[in-house]
């Protein structure tokens, strides 16, 4: 065979940076921050961002049971509409405003009641759902629609019996007609639907009636509280004709001039899209949202300090030079092979009076046995003296004695001066 061309090793990039690219690693952990900030976010916001197009009962939808409608011609018209994703209970003595709720078929009674606590003496109008229909799924169906409703009244036990007292609502079949109304000395056409939903109780008054008995529209007695039984009168449904849609907004005008409001308010927080207060919310609204962007910052700084640090990581120094510490090795194993320990008596003994006396400040001019006797106050009740270790190490007859002395003297040095 002829000689085979060697395998191709490459270049050394591949083996440098161990298979990974710095700029992918740090687009990866950015891309993570970013979608976590992200999440919660939308968690702590995504009510309120959501576009509400979902085919429900409520002034966001643009369905046949929705709203959205006669929200948008009341505003072509010029008048005061507000959509309300939270609770409110700030009141103004010369503005008021008709609270609009759309609850549903799964709605709570301890939920409107809460809603009307909090209106205090703002009047509501409360339109009852009729329609439960499933979203739309169908080929040309647009989004947002539904298909396949039906409809039902809902449980008499919906509307909080301290403010309405006992209600009957029910059904009444008869052909679909337009019946006069007067409402704030106005005089409108209801036009009602061929299945009508009606509304009945003691303590309230009809304002507007069906033709088979029951109220469509009826007020309380004791205050401006106003139900709608038949929300086919002003939902997107009632939009299949000009003179319908015409019709729902003289009648939502002629309630409110009836309550003396000055504005429409279309409650959201029955039907899911309300902010309710919470501490993730609050994390991302005014004035915190500046403390979440400052901890948000922070953590991005913490994060590069992390990534590439302000120079070298910095290691400990030895406590002894690496070159000291075999200087101070050679020499100890030359002074062993001598045999010259006992030499070096005297001069431990001046290094541990100097290092003590200069720690511990002796007065100055004291000669070696007046530094000996000065330290000796220092030393605790009981203890060895400095003084007679000091006389006794330069007479040591061998290396144990020796050895036994210095650490004698050294321990004495610890004490004082609280090192090692």
């Amino acid at each position: 065979m002829s000689d085979a061309a060697p395998f191709p090793t490459g270049t050394g990039r591949a083996a440098t940076d161990g298979g990974f690219n710095p700029r992918l690693i740090t687009a990866v952990i950015a891309i993570g921050v970013i979608a976590f900030i992200a999440l919660w976010a939308l968690i702590a916001l995504g009510p309120q961002l959501s576009s509400g197009n979902d085919g429900g009962n409520h002034a966001l939808s643009k369905a046949a049971p929705g709203y959205a409608g006669v929200v948008d011609l009341a505003e072509r018209a010029n008048a005061d509409v507000t959509l309300r994703r939270s609770i409110e209970t700030g009141r103004y003595e010369d503005y008021r405003a008709l609270l609009i709720l759309t609850p549903t078929h799964r709605t709570k009674a301890a939920d409107i009641g809460e809603l009307l606590d909090a209106a205090g003496g703002e009047s509501v109008l409360v339109v009852l759902p009729k329609w439960i229909a499933g979203r739309g799924t169908g080929e040309g169906l647009k989004p947002g629609w539904v298909s396949g409703g039906y409809a039902t009244p809902p449980p008499a036990d919906l509307l909080p019996a301290r403010y309405f007292g006992g209600v009957r609502i029910a059904r009444r079949s008869s052909k679909a007609q337009a019946v006069p109304a007067d409402i704030a000395g106005r005089r409108i056409a209801a036009f009602l639907p061929a299945d009508v939903q009606t509304i009945a109780g003691d303590r309230l008054e009809t304002l507007i009636a069906a033709p088979g008995g029951g109220a469509v529209l009826a007020r309380t007695h004791e205050r401006s509280l106003y139900i709608l039984a038949d929300p086919d009168l002003i939902d997107n449904f009632a939009f299949a004709s000009r003179e319908r849609a015409e019709a729902a907004v003289m009648l939502l005008d002629s309630v409110s001039e009836d309550a003396e409001a000055d504005s429409l308010a279309f409650d959201l927080t029955l039907n899911g899209f309300g902010g309710q207060r919470s501490l993730l919310r609050f994390a991302f609204v005014p004035p915190f949202i500046g403390i979440t962007l400052c901890l948000i910052a922070a953590g991005l700084l913490a994060l590069w300090q992390a990534w590439a640090r302000f120079g070298p990581a910095l290691r400990p120094q030895r406590a002894i030079p690496v070159s000291k510490e075999a200087l101070i090795a050679n020499s100890a194993d030359l002074i062993r092979q001598a045999r010259r320990e006992l030499d070096g008596a005297d001069a431990f003994v001046h290094s541990q009076r100097s290092a003590i006396a200069r720690r511990l400040h002796a007065p100055a001019g004291l000669d070696a046995a007046e530094t000996d006797a000065w330290i000796d106050k220092h030393i605790p009740p009981g203890g060895a003296l400095f003084s007679t270790l000091a006389r006794q190490l330069p007479l040591a007859r061998n290396r144990h004695e020796f050895l036994e002395g210095a650490q004698a003297l050294h321990d004495i040095r610890k004490d004082l001066l609280r090192d090692s």
